[in-house]
């Protein structure tokens, strides 16, 4: 694992006939992924990342906090 300035890059994982990757166990640790945990894939025409789903549900929950004042 290399990091620079909090960004991170955990090496190269392959695409397997099912269209499933390995989340490096760095990058698990790192963020404290379990098996079973839910990720949701965001994405734009540069690439993809993925979010835990509680932390995306917690951005959006402060969003709509904002929306509500």
């Amino acid at each position: 694992m290399q990091e620079k300035d909090g960004k991170y890059i955990f090496g190269v994982v392959k695409v397997g006939d099912k269209g499933q990757v390995v989340i490096p166990r760095d990058a698990r640790k790192l963020y404290g992924i379990q098996p079973g945990d839910a990720l949701i894939v965001l994405g734009d025409q540069r690439g993809m990342a993925l979010l835990k789903t509680e932390i995306f549900q917690s951005a959006i929950d402060q969003a709509m906090e904002g929306l509500s004042q």
